[in-house]
């Protein structure tokens, strides 16, 4: 007997159905994760499946920062150092992989300074 996914689960099944049909392609993916206080991305490449650069709220140059991880700017602060530490490794065209999250608020933050910061996707 076949088990019913519950919402969340369908909607990551279904974002990373689409995923892997462009990382064929060989574009490598920029994977979000959000809590209820932190944020984090990492620019993964999954043929050779090692991560190539990362960047989250909970490391200390952030905290030193005082932003706050919760918010739509530490989320625009995480993408932009994303995109910079992405750029530096010589990768710049990535998939944006939102896993289950919808694409509004703090995921949309971050995505939009990826963006700015030279990321295409």
């Amino acid at each position: 007997m076949a088990r019913k996914l519950d919402p969340v689960a369908r909607r990551m099944q279904r974002n990373r159905s689409r995923l892997k049909k462009t990382a064929g392609e060989g574009r490598l993916r920029l994977s979000v994760h959000r809590s209820s206080k932190n944020i984090s991305a990492q620019v993964i490449d999954d043929l050779k499946g090692v991560t190539v650069a990362s960047a989250s709220t909970l490391e200390e140059a952030f905290k030193k920062s005082g932003k706050k991880g919760s918010d739509k700017a530490g989320a625009a602060e995480i993408g932009k150092l994303m995109a910079d530490r992405a750029i530096k490794a010589c990768y710049k065209i990535v998939v944006f992989d939102r896993g289950r999250y919808i694409f509004h608020g703090r995921v949309k933050a971050l995505a939009d300074a990826a963006r700015e910061g030279g990321l295409d996707f």
